[in-house]
């Protein structure tokens, strides 16, 4: 209830009531409206400047809830990164170096992502913009990351169906039935010409055996002679192997296959004899690399064992007369 307001008239002598006009009622009225507007407003944003409202606290749990699952999230793919670095170790190390393929170059695996503005779009999150970039920016890496380690598998497969595919092909036999190992007469390196009594190199070994004794190929591959117009080596057979591997098997009684025919390891391709420039029936058994003659004792593994394989090493290393 207002307080009634008195004033005094001098000339009744006497305090009379207060009574406003009004005009003055209408301007109280307004300025204690607007006096309690001012209150109250203060008083609603300090409240909510102290107490959040349910849709803020919402929000703001929300966002505390999506903050941890950002920083799960970063962690997640650290491990994931730490997971792939050994997968990526183990591939340039022990699976390329198997197949004697380069590694992968670390500028390749360890590439960045294009585009300078590729992560602006993030920046309107203010201030919590650099967790969900760099979070962003792990998720974009390791992605990039598991598709060339995806490609490098790819090419460790294929490398591996051609390392099948080679050591099916490498020689891994000896040309002719040697189960007692004395049928290797003469090995590789200098020998004497049986002809000429003088030293000559010797560009493949010899195993001595009776006229019509199997002779067989010693890896998968191609036939790509057949004939006796080399000098010298009379009927024999030449099979490419791929890999840059070939072998010849020369002074043969009668060939087995024809130019062109594909052969297995193990299958008979001509028989032995004593033709061309030969002192008596053998084989006369060469593999080259590149087109050039390597030792063909690195190449029966298929076929001996350890101690066998020592004792064809001291008959080769023997410097006897050759048989050709």
């Amino acid at each position: 209830m207002a307080k009634v307001k008195y004033q005094y008239n001098e000339s009744t002598l006497s305090y009379e009531k207060i009574k406003l006009s009004p005009s003055a009622k209408i301007l109280r009225f307004t300025l204690f409206s607007i006096a309690a507007l001012i209150c109250g407003g203060g008083i609603y944003v300090l409240f909510n400047i102290v107490y959040d409202s349910p849709q803020e606290r919402q929000l703001r749990e929300e966002k505390e809830a999506l903050l941890l699952q950002y920083e799960l999230m970063g962690k997640r793919l650290d491990q994931m990164s730490t997971i792939l670095a050994d997968l990526e170790n183990r591939d340039d190390n022990i699976y390329r170096s198997i197949f004697e393929a380069e590694p992968i170059p670390d500028n390749i695996r360890k590439a960045g992502i294009g585009g300078i503005n590729r992560y602006k779009s993030l920046e309107r999150f203010k201030d919590d913009a650099e967790i969900v970039i760099n979070t962003s920016k792990k998720l974009d890496r390791l992605a990039k990351q598991l598709y060339i380690q995806s490609k490098s598998f790819d090419e460790i497969i294929e490398l591996a169906k051609q390392k099948e595919q080679m050591l099916a092909a490498i020689p891994a036999i000896q040309p002719v039935s040697n189960k007692d190992l004395k049928r290797m007469a003469s090995g590789y390196g200098m020998r004497i010409d049986p002809h000429y009594k003088t030293p000559a190199f010797h560009a493949g070994m010899d195993f001595t055996a009776p006229t019509g004794t199997p002779i067989y190929a010693t890896g998968d591959g191609t036939v790509i002679r057949a004939d006796r117009a080399s000098r010298g080596y009379g009927n024999h057979v030449r099979i490419d192997h791929g890999f840059g591997y070939t072998t010849l098997y020369a002074h043969m009684s009668k060939t087995n296959v024809k130019v062109g025919s594909e052969v297995k390891r193990g299958e008979i391709i001509g028989y032995v004899g004593n033709t061309g420039k030969s002192v008596g029936p053998h084989l006369h058994y060469e593999v080259r690399k590149n087109d050039k003659p390597v030792n063909p004792i690195n190449f029966y593994f298929s076929d001996l064992t350890p101690e066998e394989y020592d004792l064809v090493i001291q008959l080769s290393s023997q410097e006897n007369q050759s048989f050709d």
